[in-house]
């Protein structure tokens, strides 16, 4: 669609689509993946019992569909808060619950190796983006049920996984202390890697602090896992190995639908007839 109107606050196109994901109501479903490149999107189509492509616009590719009986969407994000923040918005609005960032990562802790799995129970806010939406002391905190999950998801397919804080930077160059064009570089580039280091803080990725800002500040459940490429201490790049992230992420998605329909079980044990249930006099 090249001509259309819309209002300007929010802007939304004919039958309903969402502007930057092209997605309406019925197309993403209460679980959503999130990986930034648009490529990984189909390998995690790959993994579901049935999967069919919903739409395809700028970074944002999206598919729909179920890994054995729970419904399921994964949509790129693109590299970055800005256009990650626009997918989340949207696919929020779209009856997304909860959100598992999918993707790579590289580890600023010596003992992290290349094709390990990292778990995100929260980020550093170097994003660039949940800065315009909350205080910056806000914590970027994933759900713990969503971290849980992706435990056992980890544990249940034996790899190798850590659990801690990530840094999510807004620059993959100059923002991971890497020199940019030409070699430019201001001196807190240097000191960049060493100071999260010393923090504990275990990895750079691009997203996940928007992620969880975003779903803490609107009530919903977010999570990630990465799977690393790079030791920036050892100085190593090895990719490869996304496929681990992927089936952790999907696995984890199976766990929730699990746990959430346990909880509903639990719901319904505890549950207390009103006064005009116990006496139907009482409906006049």
């Amino acid at each position: 669609m090249t001509n259309w109107k819309s209002n300007a606050s929010k802007p939304v196109m004919d039958e309903g689509l969402q502007y930057h994901i092209r997605c309406k109501q019925g197309d993403v479903e209460k679980y959503v993946l999130l990986p930034g490149d648009p490529d990984r999107v189909d390998m995690i189509g790959e993994e579901w019992t049935e999967s069919r492509k919903i739409a395809n616009y700028r970074e944002h590719r999206t598919f729909s569909g179920k890994i054995g009986e729970v419904g399921i969407t994964a949509c790129s994000t693109g590299a970055g808060g800005g256009s990650t923040a626009s997918a989340f918005e949207e696919l929020a609005a779209l009856g997304g619950d909860t959100f598992l960032r999918v993707g790579t990562t590289a580890a600023i802790q010596e003992h992290i190796n290349p094709g390990d799995v990292i778990i995100s129970s929260g980020a550093v806010r170097h994003d660039g983006t949940s800065q315009f939406y909350v205080d910056d002391r806000y914590p970027a905190s994933a759900h713990y049920e969503a971290t849980a999950a992706l435990v056992e998801a980890a544990e249940r397919l034996g790899y190798t996984y850590h659990v801690g804080v990530s840094c999510s930077t807004a620059s993959w160059y100059c923002g991971q202390g890497r020199t940019g064009f030409k070699g430019y570089e201001q001196s807190f580039f240097k000191e960049k890697v060493q100071d999260l280091n010393k923090a504990g803080v275990l990895n750079f990725e691009m997203e996940a602090a928007t992620i969880f800002t975003l779903a803490g500040l609107y009530g919903l459940r977010a999570g990630s896992v990465c799977t690393v490429v790079a030791n920036r201490i050892r100085d190593e790049f090895s990719y490869g190995g996304v496929e681990k992230s992927i089936r952790v992420a999907n696995l984890a998605v199976q766990i929730l639908a699990e746990w959430d329909e346990l909880k509903k079980d639990r719901q319904k044990d505890y549950w207390f007839p009103s006064m005009a249930e116990k006496d139907p006099a009482l409906n006049g």
